[in-house]
């Protein structure tokens, strides 16, 4: 029995190399977000000067969107590797930022709610700088709402990753 026991927990353990490749697709999705960001950048910079001051302001809010968006993308594919695939020793990765390795299943579900939380608000500027122009309330109840929804359910989270964390430590 003792052979089969360790035959099943080595295709298990074995298994989370079929991660691989989804993280490979992640990286060609981080690509497909670099092309849109460059398309995006040309266009805004060929437009700038006949631009009026709303529509600088949503170039600009639309390359931060990209931008937070490659990051979300990033830190999934770097701490999901770390996670479920085989660790990264920082000491041969001296110059590795700390916000890519190092970071728990607990640390990604906060910061991936709050990638998605700072993406919503870039959205919803968007909506409330043509609030005068292009006046929807219906829509704009619904991008607002979402975004409450995504910052308490980061709030729950963090909360109840606190209270978790807290009481580890006081079991021990």
């Amino acid at each position: 029995m003792n052979r089969i026991e360790r035959s099943i927990e080595a295709i298990v353990f074995n298994s989370r190399w079929l991660v691989a490749p989804f993280l490979l697709g992640l990286i060609v999705g981080l690509a497909a977000l670099l092309y849109e960001f460059v398309v995006k950048i040309v266009e805004f910079v060929v437009t700038l000067r006949a631009a009026d001051h709303a529509e600088v302001i949503v170039g600009i809010l639309k390359l931060v969107d990209l931008s937070l968006t490659a990051n979300l993308v990033l830190i999934v594919i770097c701490s999901s590797y770390e996670n479920f695939i085989a660790p990264i020793d920082p000491a041969e990765h001296p110059n590795w930022p700390e916000g890519l390795i190092g970071i728990g299943f607990s640390g990604l579900k906060q910061k991936l709610l709050g990638s998605i939380v700072a993406i919503a608000a870039v959205s919803v500027l968007e909506w409330f700088i043509y609030v005068d122009t292009q006046v929807d309330s219906v829509k704009l109840a619904w991008v607002v709402g979402i975004l409450i929804a995504f910052a308490v359910a980061m709030l729950i989270l963090a909360v109840a990753d606190r209270m978790s964390s807290t009481a580890a430590r006081d079991k021990h």
